[in-house]
């Protein structure tokens, strides 16, 4: 039987709080948000009691284009230190690297870097690439976390095999990345259970990062937390790649621990949220729920909001044809 840990009226300090916002609400936008609202998102996280900040990606730019995507789409050094300074706060900094856009040798050691903490992104046919990152990434002084993408598609031999390899590197935390958004709850108790079987006899621990494509992002991240997971990620108005995120202000208004503070988030939503979501479209749709329930991958969700379809019928009946 899989225990609880902990109770809705406990502060567990094994929590920690891991806001995307910039990284995964990059996807929406190609990473083109301005020093002003990147500094106000960071300022707001800090207020807020947030303990890890993903600033985007370190992609690398001889590999996508400078002239398509932003700054925070390779997070240079000098673009990460124009923002957050020496970075002087208990909040630490975080940055994503994707198998086959990141290179090792173009990651400078910790002690020349505010980041804190290397975060990879790999499917399970990159897993050697993703071990040779891990690996490269501590014996340069940094914390890491790896993210397993599209587990929804894979078998649970091959996810088992996978998990003892990651098991044997000096990895921190493993992730449950739920990329389609379409787990329920009780497949997510499952998967906390079986990564936390792992993640205990390593010493290790687990994190969640839920899609909402079924509206249940925040149901997801709750149930994963309560049988165990202690990183939780979120972003602010859910803001994130199609169907969005587990959004940052539900979750810490949940969270009994005091440290956590709700009006800075309402502050950020009120004076940046609110006008870009006037510019840009992201959130819970049909056409996300349909690819949700049928467990596939979102791009074609993804066109049909770009070009504003809402022929719901045909678009239902060409996925289940494919």
């Amino acid at each position: 039987m899989i225990e609880k840990k902990g109770s809705i009226l406990t502060v567990r300090e094994d929590i920690k709080v891991f806001d995307c916002t910039i990284r995964d609400g990059g996807l929406v936008n190609n990473y083109h948000f301005s020093d002003e609202f990147v500094k106000a998102h960071y300022e707001t996280c800090v207020a807020a009691g947030v303990d890890y900040m993903e600033i985007g990606k370190n992609v690398s730019p001889t590999i996508m284009s400078v002239d398509e995507f932003g700054p925070w789409n390779f997070c240079k050094e000098e673009d990460i230190r124009r923002i957050v300074g020496e970075n002087n706060t208990d909040m630490k900094i975080a940055v994503m690297a994707d198998i086959g856009r990141s290179l090792k040798e173009e990651l400078i050691p910790k002690k020349d870097s505010v980041v804190d903490m290397i975060r990879i992104a790999t499917y399970i046919h990159q897993i050697p690439a993703a071990i040779e990152l891990i690996e490269d990434a501590h014996a340069k002084g940094y914390e890491t976390t790896v993210n397993i993408m599209a587990i929804s598609k894979s078998f649970d031999d091959e996810l088992d095999e996978v998990l003892a390899q990651l098991a044997k590197t000096p990895v921190d935390v493993i992730y449950i990345a739920d990329s389609f958004g379409s787990f329920y709850p009780e497949q997510i108790k499952k998967l906390t259970d079986k990564y936390l079987k792992v993640a205990k006899a390593t010493g290790k621990q687990i994190g969640i990062h839920a899609h909402n494509n079924l509206q249940l992002a925040y149901a997801n991240t709750l149930e994963s937390m309560i049988y165990g997971a202690s990183f939780l990620d979120v972003t602010i108005s859910g803001l994130g790649r199609g169907a969005g995120n587990c959004p940052l202000e539900l979750l810490i208004g949940f969270l009994k621990n005091p440290k956590y503070k709700l009006m800075p988030v309402l502050k950020f939503i009120e004076e940046y949220i609110v006008p870009l979501e006037k510019e840009l479209d992201w959130g819970y749709s049909i056409s996300y729920m349909l690819t949700g329930q049928l467990n596939e991958h979102p791009r074609a969700a993804m066109k049909a909001r770009d070009e504003k379809d809402t022929n719901y019928r045909e678009f239902y009946r060409n996925l289940l044809v494919d």
